[in-house]
């Protein structure tokens, strides 16, 4: 399919209303959170609130006007796509044959857990981590295995000590967020050698989800699992998306990238068995997206970078809060720990008294207790307002 070419910067100090769209984020915030859309501030769901690049419009538009929505075939534009971009933003070889095309990256990772695990078995995680994760092991009758991150003054990193006494030999997966939602950690090289040396030690495949590795900041540098440590080929599955990258997550589109024969012959079958076949909506947003995005990335990621400064100096001024660095991602993660209140009396203050509703931090997993997360991905004056009604919420502390 022939896309429109020419880059047409999104506007995104523009608001957008969606509201009544079936956004979950905007119209699913009274139902669950008591706080009306139109007085409130929803920053809870990691989807922005920006449209996505020009290319990506157009090529759906050309859709419309031929007018006919049959099945999906002939994709190798569409991996072409994804091999491209790997290689010119991640230096990153894939192989097109290796790629095989999910219901996004939660189908993904079930897929993976029905795929290498069996009812019973524990799978790894390192939280708190993104909630799908665990929702998805336990819905398949596998048992968490929560590995705490270690919060050191508001770094995370891994304690491999602790986890190698916590393994009885009945796990046999990590997942592995990279970079991790909901902090922004970017694992260095040395960390991402030290999962592929745990997973090699205890025989476990590892599933590294990557959708957050294009929105990196500053000096940080993602490094994808598959360059970091040629040693676990033989068991690493990576997942990717353009879902995060360039906010089309509802065409629920995602990569399951695997290298080694007979892990990809193992999760054909499970692909085959499910009877999954790709949606032509979301494969065409995704191949116009990575073939003629990179300039809306780079200026997206500038942008999302100044809002995490407008969030982050607004929140650390507040006395007892205390707004991780953010390495990556728009996903910001705030201590309320340090206010000495509980977390119904902090929690009540942000959606009762500020009307903002963040990811409450438990739903994480152990270690985010004292949390709620908070998505900055959306217009500057709105996290310029949501920053201020906090700041009133607990003027009390200043």
């Amino acid at each position: 399919m022939n896309f429109d070419q020419k880059i047409t910067t999104t506007n995104f100090d523009e608001k957008i209303d969606r509201l009544g769209t079936h956004s979950a984020k905007w119209d699913m915030l009274e139902p669950l959170y008591g706080v009306k859309p139109d007085t409130g501030i929803a920053m809870w769901v990691a989807d922005m609130d920006f449209n996505p690049p020009k290319p990506v419009l157009n090529a759906l538009q050309a859709m419309v006007d031929h007018g006919v929505f049959g099945y999906y075939g002939g994709d190798a534009s569409y991996r072409q796509s994804i091999v491209n971009w790997m290689e010119t933003r991640h230096n990153w070889t894939v192989n097109p044959s290796h790629i095989f095309t999910t219901h996004g990256l939660v189908n993904g990772t079930a897929l993976c857990v029905q795929t290498y695990t069996q009812p019973g078995d524990g799978v790894i995680l390192f939280t708190p981590v993104y909630h799908a994760f665990a929702r998805v092991i336990a819905a398949n009758g596998r048992r968490v295995v929560e590995c705490p991150l270690a919060n050191n003054d508001g770094y995370y990193t891994m304690d491999f000590d602790a986890y190698e006494a916590q393994m009885d030999g009945s796990e046999r997966m990590v997942i592995l967020c990279s970079p991790h939602n909901p902090s922004g950690r970017v694992w260095t090289q040395t960390e991402l050698r030290e999962v592929a040396e745990f997973c090699i030690k205890h025989d476990l495949i590892l599933v590294s989800d990557e959708i957050h590795h294009d929105l990196v900041f500053g000096d940080n540098t993602h490094i994808p699992m598959a360059n970091a440590a040629s040693n676990i080929a033989d068991r690493l599955v990576m997942m990717t998306a353009a879902s995060k990258t360039f906010n089309i997550a509802g065409g629920h589109t995602g990569n399951v990238i695997i290298a080694d024969d007979d892990l990809r012959t193992q999760f054909a079958a499970t692909m085959a068995a499910g009877g999954l076949s790709p949606n032509s909506f979301g494969l065409t947003m995704t191949e116009a997206a990575y073939t003629h995005g990179a300039e809306w990335v780079d200026a997206l990621v500038a942008y999302l970078d100044e809002n995490r400064r407008i969030f982050d100096e607004g929140i650390n001024a507040i006395p007892g809060l205390s707004s991780m660095p953010l390495q990556s991602t728009y996903l910001a993660w705030v201590d309320f720990s340090g206010t000495g209140m509980t977390r119904e009396e902090y929690t009540s203050r942000v959606q009762d008294v500020a009307k903002v509703v963040g990811n409450h931090g438990p739903t994480f997993g152990t270690g985010g207790e004292d949390f709620l997360r908070f998505n900055l991905g959306a217009p500057k004056s709105v996290i310029q307002e949501a920053v201020s009604r906090l700041q009133d919420a607990f003027k009390d502390l200043q």
